[in-house]
């Protein structure tokens, strides 16, 4: 892989991380001016925005509700659907920061389903990076000393949820068809929300709600998309990196826009996570390092081999004559 390619794909993953932060920002925004599940099915209709960027040319809209697999498609539905209104909840009741850091359990939980479900060998240094994020999420919340509430519980749903899309998303890796990979996004959240917003939706009052909502929906969307880019033109360790970047997102718009400081056992336990990351960045990056030179030293060899092959054919055309 040439190197303006790579960076290309990790710009676009700092673009997809950037993107999501702010998209969480403008749901916390939206706090008391409408039902959590109403914010998360707009999120879904401004979603539809993106879809003519994705769809090739050989691809009809009907492709987002005909999978090839329906069980998957039907599975990260519901886990988006599940994801997108807990989230929102989440992000509402606790500061950026303290969310993010649950919605950071997801490698743990993606790890476990990986094991349990995809039947994956996990090295030891994996559990280790989970193991460290684990803790650097115990130092952010300090259960025991600091009370939990329907926040934490609610971002600590949105991992389990996003967790469960990633394991589904790996088993239907066969589905060719962009816009059913991306539709199945779309329409858990517009379905599910849908419905559980009926009993308290009230019609958004003001050009400014308009504005949060459309924020919220377009820029996660544009995440999506740009993480589907990204992940075409680099490897999935690198693009994965960008994801602390998120954080820092969250710190910075909780100080300068909500007005939340943050303590010093908060700042532990970012730099925990983060280290959690750089040391699952690191194991992912010898690995592919080792299986890179593996494979360029059984290239080496078969060269060396058919070479020796042609210099015995030549010797023995020789001899005949």
């Amino acid at each position: 892989m040439d190197t303006k390619t790579l960076f290309s794909g990790m710009a676009l993953a700092f673009g997809a991380y950037s993107a999501f932060a702010i998209s969480d920002a403008f749901s916390k925004l939206l706090d008391g001016s409408l039902d959590p599940f109403e914010v998360a099915f707009f999120g879904g209709v401004f979603g539809f925005l993106i879809l003519p960027f994705i769809r090739k040319p050989t691809e009809s809209y009907l492709d987002i509700v005909r999978p090839k697999l329906r069980g998957m498609w039907l599975l990260r539905a519901v886990c988006v659907f599940v994801a997108t209104a807990a989230s929102v909840k989440a992000f509402m009741l606790l500061s950026m920061p303290e969310a993010l850091s649950i919605t950071f359990l997801m490698p743990l939980f993606v790890t476990i389903l990986s094991v349990v479900l995809l039947k994956e060998k996990v090295t030891f240094w994996a559990w280790l990076a989970v193991a460290l994020g684990f803790a650097g999420v115990l130092i952010v919340l300090r259960p025991g000393v600091r009370p939990l509430n329907l926040g934490h519980l609610c971002a600590l749903m949105a991992a389990c949820a996003n967790a469960g899309s990633v394991i589904a998303y790996r088993i239907a890796s066969k589905e060719t068809v962009r816009l059913s990979l991306f539709g199945s996004s779309l329409m858990g959240a517009l379905v599910g929300n849908g419905l559980l917003m009926i009993a308290h939706a009230t019609w958004p009052s003001n050009t400014k709600i308009w504005f949060y909502l459309f924020g919220y929906g377009f820029l996660t969307a544009l995440g999506q998309l740009c993480m589907m880019l990204a992940t075409a033109r680099a490897p999935a360790n690198r693009v994965a990196l960008p994801q602390y970047s998120q954080m820092a997102w969250g710190v910075a718009l909780s100080y300068f826009l909500f007005k939340q400081p943050l303590d010093r056992w908060t700042f532990v336990g970012i730099a925990v996570l983060t280290a959690s990351g750089m040391l699952n960045w690191i194991r992912q990056r010898i690995r592919y390092e080792k299986m890179a030179m593996k494979e360029r030293l059984e290239h080496l060899k078969a060269r060396k081999i058919a070479k020796g092959n042609l210099k015995a054919a030549k010797k023995t055309a020789l001899s005949a004559r």
